[in-house]
Order: structure tokens, then C-alpha cells, then sequence
């Protein structure tokens, strides 16, 4: 072999490994799980500053079903606890509070998780969550059982699942929460 057979040869091997790596960035970002008659589109968190003790995970969880199920639970790599959190604004205060029995996901519907509104909490983070480190986690359904998902990291204060996609669904059913800019501590983003 000469010597410039070798270069093209260690080129093409390098760009083709290049390429290779590319696929599970580009993947993560568009993501879909599914377990029984339930799928989970797009899980993302954001970004944490390094003294962050929580974070919030979105989705939205579609049930293909006839019967309604329930998200129960979950866990995420990162941090020891998780709950499910409603959010509202009352009197310009953003309230969580933990949905008790688990989240209702409709037979035929969607319910979205997203800022503002219901969402993941990962509670007492043990470590921060990092760009283009995606968070290996499960989600609990009380029919459906356990899945394994992993979220994207969109950028810290990120209204969106990176790439840019939102999930602005429309399925008749806002469980009574005002959705607006502010991320799940009420905190602006205007």
C-alpha cells in the first residue's frame, strides 16, 4: 500500500466513524418508547445549573388503549426521587403540587407533560444535568407497567424538547391549568 492509499483509507474509516456518532445525538432528539397500548414521545429535561437540587422531565404520553391507565411513577439515573407535579398559576403564584394516585392518561388521548403545566420532578439531584448528555430514567404505568426512556437535554431555560419541536397538541383537555412562560418555579422567561 502507498502511502496516500493509506491516508484515504484512515480518512474514509474517520469520517465514517464520525458519522456513526452523529446518529445517536440526531436520534435522542426525536425519541419515541412504547409499552403495551402506551407511547411516550419526545422525553427531554433541560439543563441545570451545577447547584440545581431539582429538574423537571417532559413528554407526551399517548394512550392507543381502551382503557384508561395511569402514570404512577418513575426514575431517573440522576437524582433518588420522582414525582409527577401539576402546576398552576393562582393570583399570579405558580402552585406544584404532587398529582396524588398518578396521572390519568385517557383511553384514545394524550396528555402532554410540559413547562408550565404537568411535568416530571427529579428530586435531589445528584448530579446537574449536562448538554448532549441524555438522562437514562424509567416511567411507572399502573396497566402498562415499566419502561426504560431516555430524555434529551434541551438547553437550560428551554421552553422546548431540543431540536425544536413543541408539543403543541390540542386534545379538548387542559385539566384546568393556565399555560404560560414560566418554567416549573415560576420563574419568567419572557
Amino acid at each position: 500500500m502507498t502511502l496516500v492509499t493509506i491516508r484515504k483509507a484512515a480518512l474514509a474509516a474517520f469520517g465514517f466513524s464520525c458519522a456513526i456518532a452523529l446518529v445517536p445525538a440526531a436520534t435522542a432528539q426525536a425519541e419515541s418508547f412504547a409499552i403495551g397500548d402506551i407511547t411516550i414521545e419526545t422525553p427531554w429535561t433541560r439543563v441545570t445549573p451545577g447547584s440545581a437540587r431539582v429538574a423537571g422531565g417532559y413528554m407526551v404520553i399517548t394512550n392507543n388503549g381502551a382503557e384508561p391507565d395511569r402514570l404512577i411513577g418513575g426514575s431517573v439515573e440522576i437524582a433518588p426521587r420522582f414525582e409527577v407535579h401539576s402546576m398552576e398559576m393562582v393570583d399570579g403564584v405558580a402552585r406544584m403540587a404532587e398529582v396524588e394516585g398518578g396521572l390519568e392518561i385517557p383511553p384514545g388521548e394524550s396528555v402532554t407533560l410540559e413547562p408550565g403545566s404537568y411535568h416530571a420532578m427529579f428530586m435531589n439531584l445528584e448530579s446537574p444535568v449536562v448538554a448532549d448528555e441524555p438522562v437514562s430514567g424509567t416511567l411507572v404505568f399502573e396497566r402498562a407497567g415499566e419502561i426504560a426512556i431516555t430524555y434529551a437535554v434541551a438547553p437550560m431555560g428551554s421552553p422546548r424538547a431540543p431540536g425544536g419541536h413543541a408539543h403543541d397538541h390540542d386534545h379538548d383537555h387542559d385539566h384546568g391549568h393556565d399555560h404560560d412562560q414560566n418554567d416549573d418555579h415560576g420563574h419568567s422567561h419572557d
